[in-house]
């Protein structure tokens, strides 16, 4: 079994769309080991993309993703990492393939309804910064 970290942004939050990605996300054949709502200040948001601090898209990913609650999945399933990456679709919305999440409940590249860790070692550190 592999583990990986999902955020439902703050949009989807705003949206009231949170269950239909957790009925998504069950539907997949995830198993969710932990979730909590959170609501993210700058300095933790700058803290978890630290990883963006020189690109110039930094501030407003910081200032979007603190702007209100979010909920952070440690999910668990076989080829977790990709299959999740799969199920998200295409940063940008408008390039996500139909049926993934981004494309059905995302607005921009910036605002793109949900997050995933990209190989093994991000989401253990990303895991480790939500759940201790």
């Amino acid at each position: 079994m592999e583990r990986t970290l999902a955020i439902i942004k703050p949009d989807s939050v705003k949206k009231n769309v949170i269950g239909k990605i957790i009925n998504r996300i069950e539907a997949e054949g995830f198993r969710i080991v932990e979730m909590r709502l959170v609501r993210l200040g700058r300095d933790e948001a700058g803290a978890f993309y630290t990883v963006h601090r020189n690109r110039g898209f930094f501030e407003d990913l910081v200032a979007f993703m603190s702007s209100g609650g979010a909920v952070v999945l440690l999910l668990e399933r076989e080829n977790a990492i990709a299959h999740w990456r799969a199920v998200m679709g295409a940063t940008d919305p408008a390039k996500a393939a139909p049926g993934t999440l981004r494309r059905e409940f995302g607005f921009s590249i910036e605002r793109n309804a949900v997050h995933g860790s990209d190989a093994r070692e991000t989401a253990e550190t990303e895991i480790g910064f939500f759940f201790k």
